[in-house]
């Protein structure tokens, strides 16, 4: 097993659904890589998940909590890391990122979003003020693909074996050929 130039991260982003972290655990598990969820680190420090953050201390407190989560974000390498387009269109956020490796944007039609977001939904997919807050929320996840240098990697009809291996040999592409020998395993 090889694994792509040291130092360089590999940012995962985009809607995938619930399956998000896990697609992010399995690149890094295929490329020996730590993986990063920004995500479980925010809802880590805070105590609370994201939405009750959001809903019990609002916006200012949630961009607060991300901004020193961020800065340790910002000095790993070599870890894959899972982080919301939301995130990454904060500030500097995507250009730092980028000087630390690419960032792959893993998009699905809007046929299967709309689809994934009636099964996570439920019955509050039918109430038009939750679904145009679900799609708002889309709406600003997807306004990470107009950066420059954003890599989509088109999900739609991908399982996660093959989600995984796609981001993995894009990712072995990118890196040109340069490979090295595989450490051993993350930490």
């Amino acid at each position: 097993m090889f694994v792509a130039v040291p130092d360089r991260n590999l940012i995962l982003t985009g809607y995938t659904g619930p399956n998000q972290q896990s697609v992010g655990q399995q690149v890094a598990d295929r490329l020996r890589m730590r993986f990063v969820n920004v995500d479980a680190q925010l809802e880590a420090r805070a105590g609370f998940e994201i939405e009750d953050l959001r809903t019990r201390y609002g916006e200012t407190r949630l961009k607060m909590l991300e901004s020193e989560v961020m800065q340790d974000v910002l000095l790993y390498r070599s870890a894959v890391i899972g982080i919301s387009g939301q995130t990454i269109l904060r500030g500097e956020y995507g250009a730092r990122l980028m000087e630390t490796g690419p960032i792959f944007c893993q998009v699905v039609t809007l046929d299967v979003v709309l689809q994934r977001l009636h099964l996570a939904l439920g019955g509050r997919y039918h109430i038009p003020a939750e679904r145009a807050l679900a799609l708002g929320r889309l709406k600003r996840e997807w306004a990470v693909r107009d950066l420059e240098g954003v890599i989509e990697v088109d999900t739609t009809y991908l399982t996660i074996p093959q989600i995984v291996e796609t981001i993995v040999e894009r990712w072995r592409e990118l890196a040109g050929g340069v490979l090295l020998p595989a450490r051993g395993p993350a930490q």
